[in-house]
């Protein structure tokens, strides 16, 4: 007969130092997430409503005043804080006119760090975005 010594049996899981690490990874990551979708929900809102506006047969006929109160109305609706309608540009050069905008989202992150993304939104489907120096 064989004899089977004893089993070693080896631990498995999760030391205190990987578990803090890993919680502190996951923390950064939610606080991140929870700074970024609001500005990237606002970013799509913004990129909604200019895509609205592009596709009205009426847009070439309405002054540059009737194009920006009317994209206030649909902001406010939209709920939509950062973009006002002075900030959007209107290019007539076009057969339609093509509304667009270039905004900077900032945001406190921690201490004296702050968060800063660049969004650029237009009622053109084929626009280029835009370049950031």
């Amino acid at each position: 007969m064989h004899r089977v010594g004893p089993m070693k049996s080896r631990q498995r899981g999760l030391t205190m130092f990987g578990f803090l690490f890993t919680a502190i990874v996951l923390i950064m990551i939610a606080v991140l997430a929870m700074k970024l979708v609001p500005a990237y929900i606002e970013y799509f809102s913004v990129k909604k409503i200019l895509s609205t506006m592009g596709q009205e047969s009426d847009l070439k006929s309405r002054s540059n005043a009737d194009i920006r109160s009317d994209f206030a109305r649909r902001a406010s609706v939209g709920y939509v804080t950062v973009v006002k309608p002075e900030d959007i540009a209107i290019d007539r050069h076009g057969a339609a006119p093509v509304v667009s905008t270039e905004y900077t989202y900032r945001t406190k992150l921690v201490g004296n760090v702050s968060l800063v993304v660049d969004f650029s939104a237009s009622s053109d489907p084929n626009a280029a975005p835009v370049e950031v120096e």
